[in-house]
């Protein structure tokens, strides 16, 4: 079956990638044209189903902000890096015979000029770019670019202006600037929609693999069960009753996914009161993704909060709690360090992978066993065990105290002493 890529860009650009897209194996190509990248997110509005979306670059994919929120369809755009500086610009050399002085620039980010002149040991002073990558951050204005063109081609300073915009190509071809597009050579376009189609291939087959999930809900009624069987239909999910109180549910990773992106969880537990807990596993196999909801159930029903949703993928990934963090840690430990440290502190993988996410989550280097503590979830006792295994083995050191009250024993401060990444 093939991947239907939505290119959006130029009728200009739109030419370039036909001429390639052949190319490249079952992939279909569906055109969206505009005139100017504002005009970007009304035209994704008649976007017309497809796999994957593929922007002509970073204007048009920052125009499409607003939609690009609203709907779950994997995006990326073509990057106008070094190697479209420096095709540009032999082919002025070659073609033109314009000196870099005489040049100026617009694209996202002037270090791609910089770094070609600086591979090619060539210094240009003044060189004239004007990079928009701020603009993309606060508020674009198409006016500043052409205007900053038009300024030094009245001035008689520059011979040429390179745009990366083609709206700003056709302003200034009209008030009499010469201009070019920067080019995108063909292998850019190609590596671009291959790109798009790896992109889009990932997430369909993610999609396509199998959840479980189980829901604990206690005090069960019929208006529960109403409420149960209406949010079963919103993922596409079969449900069966184990017992009195659970819950089985049936369905992919991909619908799962977008029910978490739009986090119904909140809706869901206020309108079902009560206990509720809920564990979603991913797998290759139906008794895989069965034994991953368990154990993400089992961690749900741990929770403090009366009611919380984890997740394990595959890969013994865990996520959650939902709704109220969005944590994730790997059950599943597999780098060499923290296998040793594993077996020199005798820590579970689970336990050992959540100190190192709080590690991560952190912004100060120091901590104390009541932090550790409200992270993990879990008594200060349990806390104070798996510190003094850390400590033990120099994975932990004690750095000083803290005193937070007048009366009673001072608190450890503590510093992680465990790489974080790897």
């Amino acid at each position: 079956m093939s991947t239907k890529i939505a290119v959006v860009g130029s009728a200009e650009f739109m030419e370039r990638i036909n001429s390639v897209s052949l190319q490249i194996p079952d992939i279909e190509i569906d055109a969206y044209i505009y005139q100017e990248p504002q005009e970007v997110n009304n035209l994704m509005r008649t976007l017309q189903p497809c796999d994957v979306v593929f922007y002509s670059g970073a204007l048009p994919y920052y125009f499409s902000k607003e939609w690009r929120e609203q709907y779950q369809i994997p995006t990326l755009y073509l990057r106008q890096d070094e190697m479209a500086v420096a095709s540009t610009l032999l082919s002025i050399f070659y073609e033109k015979k314009i000196s870099l002085e005489r040049i100026s620039i617009d694209l996202s980010d002037a270090s791609y000029v910089t770094n070609v002149l600086e591979d090619i040991e060539i210094e240009v002073q003044p060189l004239h770019v004007i990079d928009y990558h701020e603009m993309l951050e606060q508020q674009f204005d198409l006016t500043k670019i052409i205007t900053f063109h038009q300024n030094l081609w009245n001035l008689g300073i520059i011979d040429l202006a390179i745009t990366s915009v083609h709206a700003v190509h056709d302003q200034l071809e009209q008030l009499g600037v010469p201009v070019i597009r920067m080019n995108s050579p063909k292998i850019a376009l190609i590596k671009g929609l291959q790109a798009a189609k790896s992109k889009a291939d990932l997430i369909k087959s993610q999609s396509a693999k199998v959840a479980v999930g189980y829901i604990n809900i206690d005090k069960l009624c019929s208006q529960k069960r109403e409420m149960l069987n209406a949010f079963a239909h919103d993922i596409h999910a079969s449900i069966q009753q184990k017992d009195e109180t659970l819950f089985a549910l049936y369905s992919t990773q991909g619908d799962i996914e977008t029910l978490m992106k739009k986090d119904v969880w909140h809706d869901f537990f206020a309108k079902t009161n009560g206990d509720k807990h809920a564990g979603f596993g991913y797998g290759e196999s139906m008794t895989e993704a069965d034994q991953n909801a368990k154990i993400a159930l089992r961690f749900a029903e741990n929770e403090r909060d009366e009611s919380s949703v984890y997740i394990l993928t595959e890969n013994k990934e865990l996520r959650g709690p939902f709704p109220q963090e969005h944590k994730q840690q790997r059950l599943i430990n597999d780098h060499p360090k923290l296998l040793k440290i594993a077996k020199q502190t005798k820590l579970s993988p689970a336990n050992l992978s959540k100190v190192i996410q709080f590690g991560k989550s952190r912004n100060s280097l120091h901590f104390t066993a009541a932090n550790l503590s409200d992270y993990l979830q879990v008594t200060r006792r349990s806390t104070e065990r798996i510190l003094k295994k850390l400590v033990d083995h120099g994975y932990v050191r004690v750095i000083g105290e803290e005193m937070t009250y007048q009366q009673g024993r001072p608190r450890a401060v503590y510093e992680l002493n465990i790489p974080l990444y790897n």
